[in-house]
């Protein structure tokens, strides 16, 4: 995973910066959020967000040993309400997509919780069994009112960049 969808690559892919604030969705342990808490630094601020409660567990574990301070972890799911809007420069979807059984309820969250001119960074790994093709994810992101900005890797593993358009 880590040669197909590094930690730093998709941080990089996704221009997470100094001081912004990042969505997590499907943070799992945390493979992103550590790296993505510490390139924000103490300006910026990440929320993970998780629907397993082992998951959340294990970050706030993490996050407890590490000290970290502008970490945040949300038991639930994307699409429930859970996220604040306009609060965020980047989210984070890292082979989620397909495991979300309300694709369009949860993309329009996540416009939601966006800034105007924020970015969606969704990646794709195969064989994820949940694996989404690019034709799939662009078409779901636009649905919901993002645009297309780049996209980057090829069929095995890709990361497609949206933004969300200004009101």
């Amino acid at each position: 995973m880590e040669w197909l969808a590094g930690r730093d690559l998709l941080l990089d892919r996704a221009h997470v910066e100094p001081g912004m604030w990042v969505l997590d969705v499907g943070s799992g342990p945390g493979r992103l959020s550590l790296p993505a808490a510490a390139r924000v630094g103490p300006a910026g601020r990440v929320v993970a967000l998780d629907i397993q409660p082992s998951m959340i567990h294990k970050l706030n574990e993490r996050i407890k040993e590490r000290g970290v301070s502008n970490l945040e972890t949300i038991l639930g799911g994307i699409g429930e309400g859970k996220v604040p809007p306009a609060a965020f420069d980047r989210s984070l979807l890292v082979s989620v997509l397909g495991e979300i059984p309300d694709k369009t309820r949860a993309l329009r969250e996540i416009y939601t919780a966006l800034k105007p001119g924020g970015i969606l960074s969704i990646t794709e790994v195969f064989p994820d069994p949940h694996y989404q093709t690019r034709t799939t994810v662009r078409k779901l992101a636009q649905a919901a009112g993002f645009s297309l900005v780049e996209s980057f890797g090829n069929w095995l593993a890709f990361t497609m960049n949206f933004r969300k358009n200004e009101p």
